[in-house]
């Protein structure tokens, strides 16, 4: 695939990701969160990035909010990580987790929070190397596989975007910036923990549904073997 093909590509996923941001879902995030683990493995970790970078930007750009930055930063880190996944990539990842996570636990408002709130980015942790193993070759793999692989990459990468919020509320301190007080903090945090559960069902549940058929398809018509071969082109031009 050519270098314009590709940009193309990632202009529509871009477009996409910013039109789904508009559509409520009742809980804290928005449509445009569940296609991240599409993104990721249709594009890749670069390309997933940027498309997901630009989407969540240009719909924030159109309709602010006072959480706009957590977007920003968590929508693309999301798709980058699921990207990594898939191409069994998994050292950066579990890189990540660990400086989230331990700057997370040595925050003294991390260690007040109970741990069942986190419970999902922790089983996540557990669940990267595993992921990456069986993501391996998943582009030429069978159905079964390359299913059981989207709902990995899935939870992943719905776990990361959580953990990235988590990460700039707590150790990053911007909880100051919505909260005036611990308790306020800790009841907003328990009750979005709770909603991200629900969230985390939609994105794995969506991902097989929508995400596996699209794969299978993009693969019988060697659309994926000609991103992979544009990027690699790519990456080895001067």
């Amino acid at each position: 695939m050519r270098r314009s093909q590709l940009s193309a590509l990632i202009a529509t996923f871009a477009a996409l990701h910013a039109l789904l941001y508009f559509v409520p879902l009742g809980l804290w995030r928005n449509w445009a969160t569940y296609i991240a683990p599409v993104e990721a493995v249709i594009l890749g970790p670069q390309a997933g990035f940027f498309a997901a970078l630009f989407g969540s930007t240009v719909a924030r750009s159109i309709s602010p909010d006072i959480f706009w930055m957590f977007g920003i930063v968590a929508e693309p880190i999301s798709v980058l990580t699921a990207g990594l996944l898939a191409k069994a990539r998994w050292k950066p990842v579990m890189g990540g987790y660990a400086i989230m996570l331990s700057a997370y636990f040595a925050h003294p408002f991390g260690r007040a929070m109970p741990l069942w709130t986190i419970l999902d980015i922790l089983i996540a942790l557990l669940l990267i190397y595993p992921t990456a193993r069986l993501s391996k070759n998943l582009y030429q793999s069978g159905v079964r596989r390359i299913s059981a692989s989207m709902v990995l990459v899935s939870f992943v990468c719905i776990a990361t975007d959580s953990l990235v919020r988590v990460f700039l509320l707590v150790p990053c301190g911007m909880y100051t910036q919505f909260f005036t007080s611990f308790d306020l903090l800790y009841v907003a945090f328990v009750g979005a923990a709770a909603s991200s559960y629900v969230e985390d069902l939609i994105v794995v549940c969506a991902s097989f549904l929508v995400g596996v058929p699209l794969l299978l398809a993009a693969s019988k018509i060697g659309f994926l073997r000609g991103i992979k071969q544009g990027q690699r082109k790519e990456r080895n031009s001067p």
